[in-house]
């Protein structure tokens, strides 16, 4: 796929965004302030999430979605144009399927995108994270990026296929640069450093909602 087609696709979802959900993003210099490769890690509401993010970040960013995303077409279309590969649900959930794709695309250079709870949250709010991003990160030693996007469980929470206009936030994070914390840890406890630290780099951006 182009880079020109690519950008025609983030730009035409960044407009749609602004004008629907009147989308803001907030730190995209953090990001942007670190050597690509980087591990983005959000947290997940809806299947909004990964087109927000698409079409605000502005490097292409690759992850695994699952295969029935696309069996709509547009939608798949769009996912597809900002990054996603197609995964059957149980490819998804083999932890050594993903990480092989996902290191075979860090090694190439390209920045990658998790949602580290592992599925959409029921209720909008943060779930417990799984450790693949730790481990990704223990193995590429790239930094992580925590973000947090605020607004998509309003405008399509998991379930519906009503799409709101509601307001829509993205606020990235400080990086959590891996050799910072990895003096002196074992593999198994860098990836626990990394998990925790990512953690609570999360529940403190959704505490800015959540208070707001």
């Amino acid at each position: 796929m182009t880079v020109v087609f690519y950008w025609l696709v983030a730009k035409f979802f960044w407009v749609m965004l602004k004008i629907y959900n009147r989308l803001s993003v907030r730190g995209l210099d953090k990001p942007l302030s670190v050597t690509p490769p980087v591990i983005i890690a959000a947290n997940h509401c809806s299947n909004l999430d990964p087109i927000v993010i698409g079409a605000a970040f502005p490097r292409r960013l690759r992850y695994l979605a699952k295969s029935e995303l696309f069996s709509f077409a547009p939608f798949g279309f769009a996912i597809r144009a900002l990054g996603a590969v197609p995964a059957k649900r149980e490819d998804m959930q083999s932890a050594a399927g993903a990480l092989k794709f996902l290191l075979e695309r860090i090694q190439k250079g390209e920045s990658v995108l998790l949602f580290p709870e592992g599925q959409r949250s029921t209720d909008g709010r943060l779930n417990p994270l799984e450790g693949g991003v730790g481990l990704l990160a223990a193995k590429t030693g790239v930094p992580v990026v925590p973000a947090y996007i605020n607004g998509t469980f309003k405008a399509l929470p998991r379930g519906s296929t009503g799409y709101r206009p509601e307001r829509i936030t993205l606020v990235f994070g400080d990086p959590i640069l891996v050799e910072d914390l990895g003096k002196g840890l074992s593999s198994k406890e860098l990836r626990q450093a990394v998990t925790a630290k990512l953690e609570s780099a999360l529940i403190k951006l959704e505490e800015e909602f959540v208070i707001a």
